[in-house]
């Protein structure tokens, strides 16, 4: 976390270097720097060259960074439906230098439906979800490789973030960590 600067990704420069969520607009925000923290270490033994990493609700962009400075030759997908914050998160990107990493598809940001994956470059290793889930999108679970691992926060009003772990052989086992206060994984906003 210490390679990718929080400074480029947050819209209000003085809330950068808090240890607080931040908003970047359209009712989502960048987490607190000691969620992205759990995140990338509970995520971190699945994290290895040539990964391939979902990074689902992207919002900023800056947990993508994050996870492309963990490893090598990773293939880092960041997905959110939102397509302002999309072209926001690879401004970003780019004021933090990974411009080249954009250019060569080593980082890839989409508007999408981050709920249903990415099935055009799943399995994935590792699956990041930023926001919460009101129950786990099954699409996400089919789309993690075996082994691999994902890491969402689910619930409405009382959330908790879930470790989520596929083995070798296909089984899938689910292990609460800790609760949490996430936005909420939502709809595209309607578009009149």
């Amino acid at each position: 976390m210490m390679k990718v600067d929080r400074g480029n990704y947050v819209t209000i420069p003085s809330d950068a270097y808090f240890d607080s969520p931040s908003s970047i607009g359209y009712d989502a925000t960048i987490s607190a720097p000691h969620m992205h923290a759990h995140a990338a270490e509970n995520l971190l033994p699945l994290i290895k060259p040539g990964a391939r990493i979902l990074d689902v609700g992207s919002g900023s962009g800056y947990t993508a960074a994050v996870f492309y400075h963990l490893t090598e030759n990773a293939k880092i997908i960041g997905i959110d439906h939102i397509p302002e914050l999309v072209e926001f998160s690879v401004k970003n990107l780019r004021k933090d230098g990974l411009s080249p990493q954009l250019d060569s598809g080593e980082i890839i940001m989409v508007a999408a439906d981050g709920r249903k994956g990415y099935p055009n470059e799943a399995p994935f290793d590792v699956i990041h979800v930023g926001a919460a889930a009101p129950f786990l999108p099954e699409p996400l679970v089919d789309q993690l490789a075996s082994p691999g691992r994902m890491f969402i926060p689910i619930g409405d009003m009382m959330q908790d973030v879930w470790q989520i772990d596929k083995d070798g052989d296909g089984n899938v086992t689910k292990k609460k960590l800790f609760g949490v206060r996430y936005v909420p994984l939502t709809d595209a906003p309607a578009r009149t």
